[in-house]
Parts: structure tokens; sequence; C-alpha cells
């Protein structure tokens, strides 16, 4: 009798073991996710983060904005263009340069173009309206208005080197252009960039 219940168990185990297998075969693979700099607190708009203000989190890539912060050294340093909330992934367009200024009213940004020719051509002191239009195609919304065209940090071309102004520039890629806008309009630029391409239009 004992000998039949250690040869039942040991088959119940074996099944066990079997149907978790097959559990684990069939199982989907984990969701793909990229790393991205979140703020661990709220912080209001002129905030220097220090290493307690921000973490890496791994997210959708959907739910990155387009060229996030992807590392803590990137952001510490960076001051806040807007309010901003906790858990909220952090992209260029947020943070700005506190040696960089703006009109009374405006903060200062850098913002990729979807066309680096364009960007190429935009010298300080023009005036931009900003479109996002959608990659699918359909009606673009305006983002910021007469946004001023700013001159380049001095140490070097926008985007040149890391940090705040969105990294290095791939070869095809012109650099980030460097724009005054209201808090509103920085705001709204940071949050369509993670699924809108970013358009120039030189206004008055």
């Amino acid at each position: 009798m004992l000998l039949w219940r250690s040869r039942a168990l040991v088959a119940a185990l074996c099944l066990g073991a079997a149907a978790a297998a097959v559990v684990h075969a069939v199982r989907p693979p984990p969701p793909p996710t990229v790393p991205v700099v979140v703020l661990t607190r709220d912080v209001p708009a002129g905030t220097t983060l220090t290493p307690g203000d921000v973490i890496v989190a791994r997210v959708a890539p959907g739910a990155a904005p387009q060229r996030a912060v992807t590392t803590v050294p990137d952001a510490v340093g960076g001051v806040t263009a807007v309010a901003l909330p906790a858990s909220m992934p952090l992209a260029p367009a947020l943070l700005v340069d506190a040696a960089l200024t703006g009109p009374p009213g405006t903060v200062v940004t850098a913002v990729r173009l979807d066309d680096p020719a364009v960007a190429a051509l935009l010298a300080p002191g023009l005036r931009v309206d900003l479109v996002a239009a959608r990659p699918e195609g359909g009606d673009g919304r305006t983002v910021a208005r007469r946004a001023l065209v700013l001159p380049a940090p001095a140490d070097g071309p926008a985007g040149a080197g890391g940090g705040l102004l969105g990294g290095v520039a791939a070869p095809e890629e012109a650099p980030p252009v460097v724009v005054a806008l209201t808090p509103d309009e920085a705001l709204a630029v940071a949050e369509s960039s993670a699924s809108s391409r970013l358009v120039a239009v030189v206004v008055p």
C-alpha cells in the first residue's frame, strides 16, 4: 500500500511539472518596454532636478515621449519648464537650459523637427508656428504659435552633446531648434512628440 501511494505521489508530481511546462511554453512573452526617466514627485515650474527627483522606469514604447530622457545624469540639473506631476516621463521639451532666456512669460526649450532641412534654415529671431502632424496623415494640430527661434547655446550647436537638448543627433538629423514658448505650449509640444511629427511654419 505504501509503495502504491509513493508511486501515485510521484505520478502526480510528474503531471504537475508537465502541466507547468505546457503553461510556460504557451504563455506569451512579456511585452517590450523601453527605459525612460520619470519624476518621483510633483514638481513646480522652475525646479532644478536632483537625483532624488527622478528614477528610471520601463514603459511601453508607445508611452515614451520622442527623444525621451533615458538616464538620470541627463535629467539631473535640468530645470522644469512647466509644473509636472509625479510619474511623468521626461522629454527635452519639458526641460530648459537655465542659461537661456526668452521674452517675459515664456520658457525656453528645444524641439526636434521632422524635416532636418527646415530646421537647419531656422535662424535666431524668426517666428514659427509648430504643427503636430500624424505619421498616418490627416489634419495637423497647431501646438505653438509664433514661437521665437533663439540662438543655440554658446558651447556649441543645440543638441551637439548629451543632456537637456536631446542627445547626439544622428547623421541624417538636424540638431534640435531652441525656441521660446508659453508654458502651456511647451507642455503641448512635449505631449505631442510621442505620437506626432513636428513641423515648423515660418510666420511674420
